[in-house]
């Protein structure tokens, strides 16, 4: 899952923090940092109440996973004798 952060409409409440101090980072005067977050997995409930504690709607969850590497697959040596 990934938040999407529309810094312009952060007005500084730190609701979001409030709710996950670990997923929402803020700058000394309450406003979130600039960045879209990656939410790891264990973190999601908290992250998707944060988001949606915010009274100017400056986060937007994606529920769309992070993209994943998935290794090609691994064939089988022929030995020879």
């Amino acid at each position: 899952m990934r938040i999407i952060v529309h810094k312009t409409k952060c007005q500084g409440h730190a609701r979001c923090s409030a709710q996950a101090p670990d997923v929402f980072k803020l700058d000394d005067e309450g406003y979130i940092l600039p960045g879209d977050i990656e939410v790891a997995e264990g973190q999601q409930l908290l992250a998707s109440r944060g988001a949606r504690s915010c009274p100017e709607r400056a986060l937007e969850l994606d529920p769309t996973p992070a993209a994943r590497v998935v290794p090609d697959a691994i064939e089988p040596r022929v030995w020879r004798a």
